[in-house]
Parts: C-alpha cells; sequence; structure tokens
C-alpha cells in the first residue's frame, strides 16, 4: 500500500506498469468506519488516501515499484501535500505488508536520503500497515476513464508520460483496471 497525495494519479500509473495485476484506490492509516471520502477529505480521520497494490513478484519487484514511486509518482519532500491537494489525507506513506518491505522501505529511503537525490530531505513515512478500505467506485480508474478532467490533464497524465520515458521496458499501454474486473 503507497499513499502519495490523490490516489486518482498514483492508481492511473500502476495500473500502467508490467507486473502489476491490480491497483485499488482506498484509505489507510484510519478506521473502517471513518473510510468515506466526505470524512478522509476532512484530514481528520488518520486515513491516507492510498493505493493497494497486487503485483507478479516474477516480473516485478517490490524494490522496482518503490523505485517508480519515488521517481515518477510523487515528490516525496512535501509534507502533507502533493501539489494543490493539502493535508494529512494526502501524505507520502508507504505502508509494509511485512517484515521485508519495512526493511527495504526504510533502506530505500534512507539511500535516497544519503545521496540528495530531491535536494531536500524525504518526509515519506513508513506506517504500520493497517486495514486497507477500497474507495467509492467513482474513484476506482479514474485516470483512465477521465484522462481529459483538467485536475488528471494537469496533475497525473505529465507522471504517466513519465512513467514511459523513464521506465519503458516495465510501462504497459493497456492499464489493468478494476472496473475490468482484473486480478
Amino acid at each position: 500500500m503507497l499513499a502519495a497525495g490523490c490516489f486518482w494519479g498514483v492508481q492511473g500509473v500502476f495500473e500502467h506498469v508490467k507486473g502489476v495485476r491490480r491497483a485499488v484506490s482506498g484509505y489507510a492509516g484510519g478506521t473502517e468506519q471513518t473510510a468515506h471520502y466526505d470524512l478522509v477529505s476532512t484530514g481528520t480521520t488518520g486515513h491516507a488516501e492510498s493505493v493497494e497494490i497486487t503485483y507478479d513478484p516474477t516480473q516485478i519487484t517490490y524494490g522496482q515499484l518503490l523505485r517508480i514511486y519515488f521517481s515518477v509518482v510523487h515528490d516525496p519532500t512535501q509534507l502533507d501535500r502533493q501539489g494543490p491537494d493539502v493535508g494529512t489525507q494526502y501524505r507520502s506513506a508507504v505502508f509494509p505488508q511485512n517484515d521485508t518491505q519495512q526493511r527495504v522501505a526504510q533502506s530505500y529511503i534512507a539511500q535516497l536520503n544519503r545521496a540528495s537525490v530531491f535536494g531536500a530531505p524525504i518526509v515519506t513515512r513508513v506506517e504500520n500497515a493497517t486495514a486497507f478500505v477500497p474507495a467509492e467506485a467513482h474513484h476506482q480508474d479514474f485516470l483512465n476513464s477521465n484522462p481529459t478532467n483538467s485536475y488528471i490533464a494537469i496533475n497525473d497524465m505529465p507522471k504517466l508520460d513519465n512513467l514511459m520515458r523513464q521506465y519503458p521496458d516495465l510501462y504497459r499501454e493497456q492499464p489493468v483496471l478494476v472496473g475490468a474486473g482484473s486480478s
């Protein structure tokens, strides 16, 4: 589970990554009772807009997913915001699902900071895994269903361009969509 601002763009990018079987927009970090868009948008629930990624480790590694996350999906130096979206619900956070993922995420962040890759400290939090609650149906596959939406066109379509440019071997033209019942 990864959080990096509005889940529309995060999901949209990972739906175009080879080896990703499913990317679902949703909420992590709070309780199931408060996992509703209107409540999460208040910034008071503890949730972050997140994406749960299911992948085939024979095609892509967790480390490669993190590389895409840090280099294409968002700016990990922005505290509790991404672009025009502000609040703890838009924080940069990794929710490792096991000890190995936790070690890899922490090590990768430390490596990026030591190399001063971003010119500012990374504020991405490595948080304890929590229950993931899928977002409402109209949030799923939003980038792919609404590529000309002004928010998507300005904030998220450039991320797809960067994915194609930076990781041509990992980019797939046809996204794996939640609404298509992909697994």
